[in-house]
């Protein structure tokens, strides 16, 4: 059910839901948090919506989405409300918001929060320079950005890196959790020696790919390089050296990686790039600080770099125009 509110106001849209809830019990009472979604240009803004109404079916949450319009257009708020087959286990109010109240996003989600329930907020395109001092991050327990949205991703995360307080974290460094799986279960396979050097090999603009490096640099104690590519999308390979040999993570299309070490048989590993929707269903398990992620971002000071390998050229002499950042 959808139910569109044009021209209206914050108490309008609530008493609505008051109304959707006493009429036909529509919307449903065991939440266990507010997922606050800040959009700013709309462009896949459904895209958004359904992610978090796949989310919702693990997390049962009410989904407010602030979509800022034109700033230069009349001030008013232009609501929907979506329950049912459209909000997936929640309850999705949309609030799009023209002139003056563009900035004021703060101002119309507080009267829509849940009482006594935690606050998740998730930039998925541009996000603040400083998470915490945001005005509607301000809000909230959990900060979630996506650095590789950004225009230019790795003078993002280097932003982050330098903003960061509990309760930040990034979709860039959600998507790794399938490469660190599997570079920690290698390790636990004999021989049982210790790693005396890495390399991250990866996209130029990956901030996946950085956060990698800086994990492995902050918590093995070694040498990191991070060889940069233009050929290839996201991360391509890891290598972690010890005396009986290396062992190497090498994914080269993207989808299917090899794993390869001395005294081990080579695996086929799927380490297809993880869906917005998996990435924000993991992040809303956990409400505490992400402690692993903040030591990433410290080791990103402890990577040596390479210059980025110039691209194939094409048949007619120019070079091959570089794909969006992946993990």
């Amino acid at each position: 059910m959808i139910i569109d509110l044009p021209s209206t106001t914050t108490s309008q849209v609530n008493r609505k839901l008051v109304e959707l809830r006493e009429r036909g019990g529509a919307v449903a009472l065991g939440r266990v948090l507010t997922l606050v979604i800040v959009d700013d240009d709309g462009e896949h803004l459904e895209e958004h919506i359904d992610a978090a109404n796949e989310a919702s079916r693990e997390h049962p949450c009410r989904v407010i989405v602030i979509a800022r319009g034109s700033r230069t257009a009349a001030a008013r708020i232009d609501g929907q409300i979506r329950v049912g087959g459209d909000a997936g286990a929640s309850e999705v109010v949309i609030l799009r918001l023209y002139g003056p109240l563009a900035s004021q996003g703060q101002s119309a989600v507080v009267p829509l929060l849940l009482p006594d329930a935690p606050i998740v907020i998730w930039w998925p395109s541009s996000g603040p320079k400083v998470p915490a001092e945001d005005p509607i991050g301000q809000l909230a327990q959990r900060r979630i950005t996506d650095s590789a949205a950004e225009r230019n991703p790795i003078r993002a995360l280097a932003t982050r890196r330098k903003s960061y307080v509990e309760g930040d974290t990034d979709l860039a460094w959600t998507r790794l959790t399938n490469w660190r799986a599997q570079l920690v279960a290698a390790l636990d396979l004999p021989p049982y020696e210790k790693i005396t050097a890495a390399t991250v090999t990866g996209e130029s603009d990956s901030p996946s790919t950085e956060l990698l490096a800086g994990w492995l640099a902050e918590y093995l104690r070694v040498p990191v390089k991070r060889v940069k590519t233009a050929s290839a999308q996201g991360i391509v390979s890891v290598t972690l050296e010890r005396r009986s040999g290396v062992v190497e993570l090498h994914r080269p299309d993207g989808k299917i990686g090899t794993l390869a070490q001395p005294g081990q048989p080579t695996r086929r590993i799927a380490l297809h790039r993880r869906s917005t929707k998996d990435c924000l269903i993991e992040e809303l398990r956990r409400l505490d600080p992400d402690e692993i992620y903040e030591a990433a971002l410290h080791g990103l000071d402890k990577l040596s770099a390479s210059a980025p390998k110039t691209a194939a050229k094409a048949k007619n002499g120019k070079k091959t125009p570089a794909k969006a950042s992946a993990s």
